[in-house]
This record gives structure tokens, sequence and C-alpha cells, in this order.
């Protein structure tokens, strides 16, 4: 076959491939971006209620750990480390989230953090941006708890004792988790690649604790989003195999049949007393003989 026929067979299949890169990218840049401008432009500022919290919370801790006295109050309020106890950790971690990570530069991770918080506000809403953002953070915290109970080994699943020592903070978890999130319930491969991917490549070039940290965000952030649309049919499902109620249906009132029934009878006529014979007609005979 000549190269001008190759090409000929080739040229249907990259038209196709070419239109639906073009549907892929228009639909995702309409969920990921234009809806959300949109919602911005209705709701207004307060649509960034969590985005500027998030952001200026943490601005707030950053400046205050750079005094001595400061970094011991923000270590004591949400340092969170894997050899503390359970409960300790899992009360501090809400505020870690405002706590800036250790080994990433904090202004690139404010606009990270702010975009994220932006995007799956004006999509999701504020309730479940939180729900999302806490859960995939507290996903991470607790199974890299498991990974380093386990030590090394098992398939490199495993962490070493020394990773509990290290300060496990910083919104990067709950940002990874919100961005995976919007790809997965919008639709959208690209945000999924870009998000995915370089967690996976991440984990692959430094092996650490944030890197696996990551991985279980994202994780967490597809089942999630996964789910999502199912809770009715969850919920359904529950409801088919719980037992039934064993209470008794009340019965019904009886009607009557129409072919026994009986037709209205007509009223009888009550007769008219009879006249004594000490009546008005005797009275009248006497007093005819009288005269």
């Amino acid at each position: 076959m000549t190269a001008e026929g190759r090409l000929d067979r080739l040229r249907p299949s990259a038209a196709r491939l070419a239109r639906f890169a073009g549907r892929t990218l228009r639909g995702e840049w309409h969920a990921i971006v234009v809806d959300p401008v949109r919602q911005l432009a209705r709701r207004g500022l307060s649509g960034l209620l969590l985005a500027f919290v998030a952001a200026l919370g943490v601005i707030f801790f950053h400046d205050i750990a750079q005094h001595p006295t400061g970094a011991v109050w923000v270590t004591r309020l949400g340092g969170v480390k894997a050899d503390l106890p359970l409960w300790l950790s899992l009360l501090r971690t809400p505020v870690s989230l405002y706590v800036p990570a250790l080994d990433l530069p904090v202004w690139a991770g404010i606009t990270q953090l702010f975009l994220a918080f932006a995007l799956a506000e004006l999509a999701l809403g504020r309730s479940r941006t939180l729900v999302v953002a806490y859960a995939t953070t507290l996903a991470g915290t607790l199974v890299a708890r498991l990974m380093i109970a386990v030590g090394p080994g098992w398939g490199g699943l495993g962490l070493p004792a020394a990773c509990g020592q290290v300060l496990d903070t910083g919104p990067s978890a709950a940002v990874v988790g919100l961005f995976t999130y919007l790809s997965v319930i919008r639709r959208a491969p690209v945000v999924f690649t870009l998000t995915g991917g370089s967690m996976v490549w991440e984990s692959v070039a430094v092996p650490n604790l944030a890197g696996r940290e990551h991985l279980i965000a994202v994780g967490s952030a597809v089942v999630l989003g996964l789910l999502r649309g199912r809770r009715d049919r969850l919920r359904t499902l529950g409801r088919s195999l719980l037992p039934a109620p064993s209470g008794r249906p009340a019965p019904a009132a009886p009607t009557a049949s129409p072919v026994l029934s009986k037709p209205a009878s007509a009223p009888v006529p009550v007769p008219a007393p009879a006249h004594p014979a000490g009546g008005r007609t005797g009275k009248t005979a006497m007093t005819s003989l009288e005269r």
C-alpha cells in the first residue's frame, strides 16, 4: 500500500480524534471555568468565602510561626505527627489545614489553595467543599499512620518508623482532593490527568510521606466522586435489605353489596283513631230525641 493510501485511511480516524478532543476540551472548559464564573457573577464575592478564609488562615499561621513563641503555639494547635495519640491527631487535623507545609513555598501554595477552594465552593457549595476537603485530608493522615505501623516492606506500601516524626501539616491534600473530586463529577479528564498524574510522579520521584498522602487523597476523592450520583440508589438498596415492619394493616370498612341491598320501603299511613261511643255522633242523636 502506498503512502497516500495509508494517509487516506488515517484521515478519518484523525478527524474523529480531533473532534472528540475538541468536544472534550470545550465541555471541560465550560464545566470547570465557565460555570463557576457564572456562579461568581450571580453570587458575588460571598461565593468565595471559603477561599478567602483558607488563604487568610494560611497567611495568619505563617506569620505567627515566624516567632519562637508563635511557632510553639502553631505546633500545639495544628502540628500533626504519626507518633502522636490518635485522638490528639484528630483534634489537630482541622487546624493543620491552615498550617503551611515545611517543604512547599507558602505563596505558591496559597495560590493553589485559593483556586481550589474557589472553584469547589462555586461548583459544589460550602458544605460539600468542606466535607471533601476534610475527608481527603483525614484519609491521608489515617492511612499514613497505618503505613508507618506496618513498617517498611509489604511491596513498598509500608513506611519506616522515622516518618512518624515528620510534621504532617498543610492544605496540599485538601487541594489535591478538591481538584480530583471536581474532575470526576464534572468529567474533566485533563484536570484529572494533571492532578493525579502529578501526584503519581511526585510519589515516584520523591517517595516521602507527603507523596503517599497525596495519592491517598486522590484515591479517596475518586471514591467520593463515584459515590455522589449513587447516593439515592444506595439508600434504596439499604431500605430493601431492611426487614419489613410487623404491623398488620387495618381492616377495611365493609361496603354494602348492590345485590343484597334492599330498596327503601314507602312510609305506611297511620290509621285515624276510632271515635268513642260517647263522642260527637252520640251527642247529636241524643239531642234529636230530646227535641
